[in-house]
């Protein structure tokens, strides 16, 4: 399988060059890698320049005429890809040695995956690696408690728990994922997997094989947590969308997370795509999730549920409205 590797920079020269190095010395060459600049105004260019003079065959450079920030310019480097599996990578990360040879592997073992994504190692600004537990963890935490589970239900009923800088896919699907719709808030990650995972084609490896850097100034974060029992317990119960067996603040934690993905649902179902029957369903599911929730919470919890009630109303909290 020959594989592209779509990367988009913006002011990425502190970080820029440990990422490229760390995908050009796979011990499975890359085919093809596309960068996509989005008007840098630092030393970007120059570090970009230097690479494609050492691999001409390998590196492929566009500079965009206008600013499309990072949901658009990931949809126009993924276009500009050519071989059969696209990856995605970050400017700021770090790939591990057998990335690309262990993704080939299982699209090769797993035809009717089309979208594959994995676990990651936490990374400071110094590429020194802090042991984290992380949202990437909590399949393999459903999975060792024998809970069975729906990546799409995790993914739009609770949160996204895929990240772009993890994610590969077959260049098959591109006419199902492109064009990418803006919304606030919204990344192209979570749009291919919500559509992958759809029709069970999206997987989560446990393994980890990229570095992904924690630093000051991160587009999108908050995907770690201290390694405690404590906070395995939350991302168990806050996850497992099924069970009624949870704590009141998970309990709290999960209802909030379900509005914030009906919100989300709807508002994705509002913008014209071919997909708006799909979100329309998840919202008529989310919502009664959520009613089954209130309602635990109610008999579980009554005197906290009253209490939660009061403060919720005057914080303008867990407000659901539809």
């Amino acid at each position: 399988m020959k594989t592209s590797v779509a990367i988009c920079t913006y002011n990425g020269e502190k970080y820029l060059r440990e990422q490229l190095d760390s995908i050009l010395k796979q011990s499975v060459s890359v085919d093809e890698i596309v960068i996509c600049d989005d008007r840098s105004n630092d030393g970007t260019h120059g570090i970009i320049k230097q690479y494609c003079i050492k691999y001409p065959n390998i590196i492929k450079f566009h500079i965009n005429e206008v600013n499309l920030r990072s949901v658009k310019n990931f949809e126009k480097a993924i276009s500009l890809c050519t071989n059969e599996i696209i990856f995605l990578s970050d400017q700021d990360d770090i790939w591990h040695l057998e990335k690309v040879k262990n993704f080939i592997k299982y699209f090769e073992n797993h035809p009717k995956i089309d979208v594959l994504a994995s676990n990651g190692f936490c990374i400071d600004d110094n590429s020194k690696i802090h042991e984290k537990y992380s949202v990437w963890d909590v399949p393999h935490f459903l999975t060792e408690r024998g809970v069975a589970f729906n990546y799409h239900k995790i993914i739009c009923y609770v949160s996204n728990i895929a990240t772009g800088a993890s994610m590969a896919f077959r260049k098959s699907i591109c006419n199902e994922i492109l064009p990418f719709p803006i919304m606030k808030d919204f990344h192209h990650d979570e749009w291919i997997a919500i559509l992958s995972s759809k029709r069970d084609a999206f997987v989560m490896l446990h393994e980890k094989y990229f570095y992904y850097r924690i630093h000051e100034n991160q587009q999108v974060g908050g995907v770690f947590f201290d390694k405690t029992e404590k906070n395995k317990k939350m991302l168990f119960e806050l996850f497992n969308y099924d069970t009624d067996i949870v704590t009141f603040v998970n309990l709290k934690k999960r209802i909030k997370k379900m509005i914030k993905a009906y919100c989300r649902n709807k508002e994705i179902s509002e913008i014209d795509t071919k997909y708006v029957s799909l979100f329309k369903e998840n919202i008529i599911e989310i919502k009664r999730y959520i009613l089954l929730l209130n309602q635990l919470m109610k008999k579980k919890y009554p005197v906290l549920n009253f209490c939660l009630k009061v403060s919720d109303k005057i914080l303008g909290k867990r407000q659901f409205k539809h």
